[in-house]
């Protein structure tokens, strides 16, 4: 008698908690119109919705771009590697020379490239020339160049970028 007195009071316990689980929304069910009767429907519908999980590989592969597959961060890699780089990084869309002089000289240029777009396009891209004039080792000055050498880099990057993509697209086609 005493099995079948612990075993109602459990089953009461068991049926009160599924009641307040119920009652308080943890658990809704889902209306039959809105859940798609196939199953990979389902599964489609749930992960978009964020919903569930999956144990082992998926199918769906990702698209990734990497800086060697991009055309426009390979040509100014190309047309600035006569000069130190201190900072390239593709994640961000910078790349940040060190101060370059060719003979020694008091004036040295930096420059600094601001991807916009992975398009080879003007529009993609930022050039900026900073030039340093020292009058002694310890008396420098430098300020931002608006001049001719801006568009220049500019137009080196896009057109290296065209021969790189054309050649890629070549080599795709053959």
């Amino acid at each position: 008698m005493n099995n079948y007195f612990n075993l109602f009071i459990k089953f009461i316990f068991l049926s009160l908690i599924l009641i307040i689980v119920n009652s308080c929304g943890l658990y809704r069910a889902a209306p039959v119109k809105d859940v798609p009767i196939n199953v990979k429907d389902r599964v489609k519908k749930n992960q978009e919705e964020g919903k569930g999980f999956r144990l082992g590989r998926s199918n769906n592969g990702g698209t990734f771009q990497f800086a060697s597959s991009n055309p426009l961060w390979r040509a100014s890699l190309e047309v600035l590697g006569f000069m130190p780089i201190i900072n390239a990084s593709y994640s961000g869309g910078i790349i940040i020379t060190d101060w370059y002089d060719e003979n020694d000289s008091k004036n040295s240029i930096k420059i600094t490239v601001k991807f916009l777009s992975n398009e080879i396009r003007p529009d993609g891209l930022k050039v900026l020339v900073y030039k340093k004039n020292c009058k002694s080792f310890e008396s420098c000055q430098s300020n931002q160049e608006d001049g001719k050498i801006n568009s220049e880099l500019k137009f080196a990057i896009l057109k290296k970028a065209a021969q790189i993509e054309k050649a890629g697209l070549v080599k795709k086609n053959n």
